[in-house]
């Protein structure tokens, strides 16, 4: 159905695609693996005309389609989702379904009833219920991608590629998925899956292509590898284990770092209890809806509490702006990393936008001192780019290890880590993990919230479990994987 030959494509400095080679049979679901950087993202947008390769040839269904035309992709039936989306915020969710394609009237206008029915049942294809008239970006980012997705079926579809498609949903939702990619295939289409969740490679693909340094290193069926051979393959070495080992969890005696009684945002955050002490790394787990995203922004100030007190380090204090969060020694660290950084600036200047008042005196800036402490958090993260790059040109994964150093650099003693390692490979992974631990380690307080079992229980001294904008259960780490489930979904007995 795909056959993508000779792949070239180099930008200032990196030569992100160096003659791939990609074949898709019909019914197939092919998975490309590699880590962040390798190239992945750069050839899915070459495939769906969305980048112009310096060399290369495709065709599709055995017909050719011409390079660097979002067009001529569309018109060959190949669709794409994004891993950081395309929608347009301002408009409904509706009108971003059927963007382009919006019925009209004989009068010229746009014809809504017709519209919103079309846009329903498109929603309802992937059991996604919205209200098609809901503005996109009332939605939380787990939402944004199914209606993504939505927007991607709405065509006639014949090659169709996913880019980190369940980076932001939980397990029901990405279940749900699964089931919509296995009925695409059983009627002939061509699937080209992306993701750094090994485990649902190994569930969802047929064929899986790994890509090191723009390179095609290897296909092999599912059927024949594991978990460990993917990692070394993607890496080239074997790793050491998903992380270092957890420091002791913190004792009673250890002091609160933050404590919040009542907090609320009605109606999507009912009042919540919640404290952390120092050296402590709580997991707040909980599915979409849920309201954990919300107690995020909430905590650092992008939506202000209506109700409940907050304390930090012992203190009442008032958080309406990050501003006062960032002066409290409150880090954040989004769900939507796009949202995270300053495209238009540098790996240098994202890193210490939270650190200026040690970067010099008055008004002018230690760029010295600017670039020497950047490049140590870049080296800490394993962010391998020039300083002075722009930071829109880093792959999505790095995007999110640079807003996580901007924090680990401001010297934060409380990190809101609202799903860090959302689109991210297992090296990058098993790197986030060991530096909040060693974080935890140096006395920091981490509230870690997630919508993976397996990471809430690896990672935490304690999970909590949120349904409904409540904190409905505090539960061991070892507790069963069903039991937090249960919880999420609504049993509290």
């Amino acid at each position: 159905m795909l056959e993508l030959e000779g792949a070239r494509k180099t930008y200032p400095g990196v030569r992100a695609l160096q003659g791939v080679d990609l074949g898709v049979e019909r019914g197939e679901v092919h998975a490309l693996l590699g880590e962040n950087g390798a190239g992945k993202s750069t050839l899915m947008k070459v495939v769906a005309g969305a980048v112009t390769p310096d060399a290369g040839q495709m065709t599709v269904g055995g017909s050719p389609v011409a390079l660097g035309s979002l067009e001529a992709a569309r018109a060959s039936g190949v669709a794409l989702v994004y891993q950081d989306l395309s929608l347009v915020p301002q408009l409904s969710v509706g009108e971003n379904v059927l963007l382009g394609r919006w019925a009209t009237t004989r009068w010229g206008t746009v014809a809504w009833e017709e519209l919103h029915a079309a846009a329903r049942r498109h929603l309802g294809r992937i059991g996604l219920d919205v209200d098609p008239r809901r503005r996109v970006d009332e939605l939380g980012m787990a939402e944004r991608q199914l209606v993504e997705i939505a927007k991607a079926l709405s065509g006639d579809v014949h090659v169709l590629l996913l880019d980190e498609p369940t980076s932001a949903l939980s397990d029901p939702e990405a279940r749900r998925l699964f089931g919509i990619v296995r009925d695409l295939t059983a009627s002939g289409v061509a699937v080209v899956y992306v993701s750094h969740r090994l485990p649902e490679v190994l569930d969802i693909a047929d064929r899986i292509s790994v890509l090191r340094d723009g390179q095609l290193v290897a296909t092999v069926r599912a059927a024949e590898v594991d978990e460990a051979r993917l990692a070394r393959m993607m890496v080239g070495r074997a790793l050491g284990g998903a992380a270092a080992p957890a420091p002791p969890p913190a004792g009673n005696g250890a002091p609160a770092a933050l404590r919040a009684r009542g907090l609320a945002r009605p109606p999507r955050l009912k009042p919540v209890d919640l404290e952390l002490r120092a050296g402590e790394v709580v997991a707040v787990f909980g599915l979409v809806g849920s309201g954990r995203t919300r107690l995020a922004r909430t905590l650092f100030g992008l939506e202000p509490a209506t109700g409940g007190t907050l304390e930090v380090a012992g203190r009442p204090v008032s958080v309406r702006a990050p501003a006062d969060a960032i002066a409290l020694g409150i880090g954040y660290l989004g769900e939507d990393r796009a949202a995270g950084i300053v495209p238009r600036m540098t790996l240098a200047e994202n890193i210490t936008l939270a650190s200026l008042p040690r970067l010099g005196r008055g008004p002018l800036l230690a760029t010295g001192q600017e670039r020497q402490l950047a490049r140590r958090f870049a080296d800490e993260l394993g962010i391998r780019a020039p300083l002075d790059r722009w930071a829109e040109t880093l792959s999505g994964g790095n995007q999110q290890k640079l807003v996580l150093a901007r924090w680990l650099c401001s010297g934060a003693r409380v990190l809101v880590l609202d799903d860090p390692t959302r689109g991210i490979d297992v090296g990058a992974k098993e790197e986030v993990f060991r530096l909040v631990r060693r974080l935890a380690g140096d006395g920091a307080a981490i509230l870690y919230l997630t919508s993976e079992t397996r990471e809430a229980r690896e990672l935490a001294d304690r999970v909590l479990v949120m349904a409904g904008g409540r904190i409905v259960r505090s539960v061991d780490p070892d507790a069963p994987e069903e039991e937090m489930m249960a919880a999420a979904g609504g049993v509290h007995g």
